[in-house]
């Protein structure tokens, strides 16, 4: 879990007051945040599990091949 720096928490204490332009843009600052990490995560995941990310892309193809368009 990531620690949350000083200009981060005042952005986000700003943006409840502030207009809706500047919440705006910090909330896509965190989501793009977000997902940076969490794609980091899945990354790490399967470096570090080779035989379970296998087995998951397996299972999401099957899934993906009985998904109907």
């Amino acid at each position: 879990m990531a620690v949350r720096g000083a200009e981060e928490v005042a952005d986000m204490a700003d943006g409840a007051q502030g207009g809706g332009r500047e919440n705006e843009a910090a909330r896509r600052r965190r989501r793009a945040q977000f997902l940076r990490e969490l794609t980091e995560a899945r990354e790490l995941r399967d470096r570090v599990q080779p035989r379970r990310a296998k087995a998951a892309r397996l299972r999401h193809a099957m899934r993906m091949r009985t998904f109907r368009w």
